[in-house]
């Protein structure tokens, strides 16, 4: 909207500042964190006050998670808040990409919060059914696909390639669509310990961010053999403001968490970052700065796929961080590993830039 305004008026001033995408993505990343951060201590009081007994804990987890009862969820109402006000504020009203992955991360929060709604309203962990959520899921990445592929076409990328390895036409939607859920279920799936999901997410994001900027402009991107989208740059605006408001959420939910950020929050961040990489044609470098996200994922197809067939189980217990909780790690322990394990992941995704 800012935008729009400044350039209505010629971009007089200071408002030239609004030119300029990086002057955009930190100004919606300083916005995002002042909102999380003003409405935290209210949001979270309105919503002990709401849930009263607040997210459903599994009796079969580690026994120390029992002491979680009656923290709130939908804690990632406050991130959709942040973000999507943010943007209104700082994206370039005309850009399509922005718009879809804008509508993937609104759609699956959507979608996340009828899943703790009903969590809650059950007092019982299980929500919606699997198959409503998948196909309500696919409905959204597949349409915010389509609108993405108009402009960035269909053409598959892979790390460590320059140029496309081969143009998948229309067979790109399901694709895209693909990559886009299950990464919303992956970071899930990984939301299960006090800042585990968040930190994890937001050096994704700070990745993607770089991802964006280059893919945007096109002399970097013909300098490290990356594909050119054009539009994508303003992409940087959303990755940033995830930044904000995913910091401004780890405030109160760093442990012991004040609030959690539920179906709500991790369905909307993980199908964001999956939306930005199909945007950016970036899906299977995602694999490798989300592994950690891949992983969690894996553990659970793993261990469900073994238990059916033979009886016995992989891990202690699925998702893997809580097998290291049974091994004896502390919770602690096992969230600051893991964040270490991410940021090295970012690391190796972004040299993929360069070697080519």
């Amino acid at each position: 909207m800012l935008y729009s305004i400044a350039q209505q008026l010629g971009f007089p001033g200071l408002l030239n500042l609004i030119r300029y995408i990086s002057f955009r993505a930190g100004a919606a990343s300083v916005t995002a964190l002042a909102i999380g951060l003003m409405l935290g201590p209210w949001f979270i009081s309105w919503l002990r006050v709401r849930q009263g007994k607040g997210q459903p804990i599994r009796a079969d987890g580690p026994q120390s998670h029992l002491a979680k009862r009656g923290t709130p969820t939908m804690g990632g109402l406050l991130i959709l808040i942040a973000v999507t006000v943010s943007m209104l504020l700082w994206m370039q009203l005309d850009n399509r990409y922005v718009w879809a992955c804008l509508l993937v991360t609104v759609g699956f929060g959507a979608i996340g919060f009828l899943d703790d709604y009903d969590k809650v309203r059950k007092a019982h962990h299980a929500g919606l059914s699997g198959k409503t959520r998948l196909l309500l899921e696919f409905l959204i990445a597949g349409f915010a696909t389509w609108l993405m592929v108009g402009w960035g076409g269909t053409k598959l990328y892979v790390p460590f390639y320059t140029g496309p390895v081969i143009d998948i036409g229309l067979a790109y939607i399901f694709f895209g669509a693909f990559v886009i859920v299950a990464f919303g279920n992956a970071v899930n799936l990984t939301d299960g310990l006090d800042g585990l999901a968040t930190m994890p997410v937001i050096i994704a994001s700070l990745t993607f961010f770089i991802i964006a900027y280059l893919v945007g402009n096109a002399k970097f991107a013909t300098y490290l053999g990356i594909p050119h989208v054009p539009g994508a740059g303003d992409l940087t605006v959303l990755c940033l403001a995830i930044v904000g408001a995913g910091l401004a959420f780890l405030w109160f939910n760093a442990p012991p968490a004040a609030v959690f950020m539920g179906d709500t929050g991790s369905l909307a961040l993980g199908g964001a970052l999956g939306a930005i990489s199909v945007a950016t044609h970036h899906e299977l470098v995602l694999a490798i700065v989300g592994g950690l996200f891949v992983l969690e994922a894996l553990s659970v197809v793993i261990q469900v796929a073994v238990y059916k067939r033979t009886g016995k189980r992989v891990f202690l217990m699925a998702p893997i961080h809580h097998h290291f909780e049974h091994k004896g790690w502390s919770e602690p322990t096992v969230v600051i590993r893991f964040w270490i394990i991410s940021f090295i992941l970012a690391l190796a995704g972004l040299a993929t830039l360069k070697l080519r």
